[in-house]
Order: structure tokens, then C-alpha cells, then sequence
């Protein structure tokens, strides 16, 4: 071979390489400009779905929408009477009858069923994810039930052996009490569905994720979940308590203790990421109260109760008309709620993003 042409050779193999190295160069791409959001989307929507504060003004929309038409096709299909204040003062003190709650809070139940169930459709969420989903639904409810009424006994005994509450008489026999005892337990349970489901369902979930939201945009934490959820518990358990003012007979007391209840229900969602103790622990402290023991449930007296009694003694440590939730005596019982509620609990294994439903 001659040297021209290995001259050649060495050209041509070097254009090959050279023309190899040059498509392996890498090429700059330009970066497309990043996407719009549109404004209403940008307003209405943020990275977790629909903003809580237009959840929160849109529940309540559709809650008093709700409302009205209920109410309104109520009175429409039973008339009811305008009454004088010396009647309903007098209806007051004769007690709540058994039709008056099951349909009035089994009502309001239903409301709110109705409310969250198109709140998680309008968000894309599970409904469970308000409170009401969970594992053990019935263990945590059973549990939750038989503290309830262990409790209230105990502060309804250590009231009787104090001499500050008194036993007159037992005023059912017989079938009546299965009956009476059937048909409260059921009204209570529309009790605690409903305040449960309202304050600690899709209002509790909403307002934790909004303000967990705001402590992360002013605060570099790593706690923000916790924080969110604890504001949210604080605000809505004491409005939940200080509603219980226009109940008649209610006092300061009472008022502090059922906000504080309100926190341990809050605590026992936390720890399960559901309402079923709460719920357990709300209807059998209720029906205790008004029906088996018949001492006033904040205030409120129900018909057909199994014993009558009557508060003795200073109204600071009897309760007075308020009941044992006004008695000086439920503050440390709360205390042991909470150590009971802490400690046979399981510990905490879920967050507010994969709550289980």
C-alpha cells in the first residue's frame, strides 16, 4: 500500500471519528416555558384539592341550604303551634320526650350525613376520611360505650355517697324499662352522631388542613400536621362547650366540662383517626345520665327515666340543675378520662393524608 493512501485512510477514519464524537455531543434543549395556571384554578384549588377555607364556606352553605328545606318541609308536613314562654318553660321542666329527640336530632344527623357525603364527593375524598372510617369501628364504639358508662356511675356514686345527689324513688317496671331504655339509647345515639360528626367530622378534618397550611407558610416546622390538628381541636371543643349555654340550668362548670370532653374525643381521634370511641363514650355518658340514673344532662331533663333524683347540698360540688357535669367533682374524673383515653389507646400510626377509611 502506498503512502498516499494510507494517508487517505487515516483522513477517512478520522472524519468517521470525528463525525461519531460530534452526534454524541449532547444537545441543548431549550426548556419549555413553565404552564399557567389558570387564576379561578389558582384561587379555588391548591396543591391538596379545594382550599379549606372555600371547603369550610361551602359545607356551611350547603348545610343551611339543607337545613331550610328540611325545616320548612317539616313544619309543613306537622304544623307545630306557636308557643308562649310560660309553655315552653313548662315543657322544660316536664322533660324532653322520647319523639321530640329521635326525630329532632335523627334529623340533624341526617343533615350533616348529607353535607359531608357531597363535601367528599365535591373533594374527591373518601367520606370515611371524616371521622367515621377507621379500623375496629365496632370494638372502638363497644370500648368506648362501656367507659362511658362506667364513668358517669362512678361520678354519680361518689355524688349519692357524698349525700349531694339523692335517690326519691324508681319510677319504671317491668317492660317499660326495656322499652323506655331501647328507645333512649337510640336517641342518644342520634346525640352523638350528630354533635360528634358535626365538630369533629369534616369541620375538625378541614380546619386542621388549612391551618397546618398556615403554620407551614409562617413557620419552618416539621410539626405542622400536629399543630393543625390541635388548633382545630382547641377551637371547635370549646365552641362545642360554650354552645351548651342555652341549655336551661347550665352552668360555668358545665360549660369548661364539656369543652374539656370535647378535647379527650379529639385526643381519641388522634390516636385512632376515628370518632367510634368517642361516639360509644358520648351516647352511654348521656343515656346514663338522663335514663338510667334521671339527673340532668347539661341542664336538660328527658321523660321516662328509670330513677328520680335530686341534687343536695352547695350546687358547686352537686351540679344543681346543671347535673353531675356541673359538679366540681367531673374535673379530676376528666383527668382520669384522659390517662384511661392515653394509655388503652393504640399508639398513633396514621396521618392526616392516609387517615384510614
Amino acid at each position: 500500500m502506498s503512502e498516499e493512501t494510507d494517508v487517505e485512510a487515516v483522513g477517512e477514519t478520522a472524519g468517521l471519528t470525528s463525525g461519531v464524537i460530534a452526534e454524541a455531543e449532547p444537545q441543548l434543549v431549550e426548556a419549555p416555558p413553565p404552564e399557567r395556571v389558570p387564576v379561578l384554578r389558582y384561587i379555588f384549588m391548591g396543591p391538596n384539592g379545594l382550599r379549606p377555607g372555600w371547603g369550610l364556606l361551602l359545607f356551611a352553605a350547603i348545610f343551611l341550604v339543607l337545613g331550610a328545606a328540611l325545616n320548612l318541609t317539616v313544619h309543613k308536613l306537622n304544623p307545630v303551634p306557636v308557643k308562649t314562654a310560660a309553655q315552653i318553660k313548662a315543657q322544660a321542666a316536664a322533660g324532653q320526650p322520647p319523639r321530640s329527640m329521635l326525630v329532632g336530632e335523627g334529623s340533624a344527623f341526617a343533615l350533616v350525613a348529607l353535607t359531608s357525603w357531597i363535601m367528599s364527593k365535591i373533594e374527591r375524598r373518601k367520606v370515611g376520611k371524616y371521622g367515621f372510617g377507621g379500623r375496629r369501628k365496632v370494638g372502638n364504639f363497644l370500648a368506648g360505650f362501656a367507659w362511658g358508662f362506667a364513668f358517669l356511675a362512678a361520678l354519680v356514686g361518689a355524688l349519692w355517697k357524698a349525700g349531694l345527689l339523692v335517690f326519691d324513688r324508681r319510677l319504671l317496671f317491668g317492660g317499660e324499662i326495656g322499652r323506655y331504655g331501647a328507645i333512649w339509647i337510640v336517641g342518644f345515639l342520634f346525640v352523638g352522631l350528630f354533635e360528634e360528626y358535626l365538630l369533629r367530622g369534616y369541620l375538625q378534618y378541614t380546619i386542621a388542613r388549612g391551618a397546618a397550611s398556615l403554620y407551614g407558610m409562617l413557620f419552618e416546622t416539621t410539626h405542622g400536621e400536629t399543630l393543625g390538628f390541635w388548633t382545630a381541636a382547641a377551637a371547635l371543643s370549646f365552641l362545642f362547650g360554650f354552645g351548651h349555654g342555652s341549655n336551661p340550668g347550665e352552668s360555668v362548670i358545665g360549660l369548661w366540662s364539656a369543652g374539656l370532653i370535647g378535647l379527650i374525643f379529639c385526643l381519641t381521634l388522634w390516636k385512632t383517626g376515628s370518632l367510634w370511641w368517642a361516639l360509644g363514650f358520648h351516647a352511654a355518658w348521656d343515656w346514663a345520665q338522663s335514663f338510667v340514673f334521671g339527673v340532668a344532662d347539661s341542664g336538660t331533663m328527658v321523660q321516662g327515666h328509670l330513677f328520680a333524683t335530686h341534687p343536695a347540698g352547695k350546687v358547686l360540688l352537686s351540679g344543681g340543675a346543671t347535673g353531675p357535669e356541673g359538679s366540681a367533682f367531673i374535673l379530676p374524673l376528666l383527668a382520669v378520662v384522659t390517662l384511661v383515653a392515653a394509655l388503652t389507646l393504640p399508639k398513633r400510626e396514621w396521618s392526616s393524608g392516609d387517615s384510614p377509611a
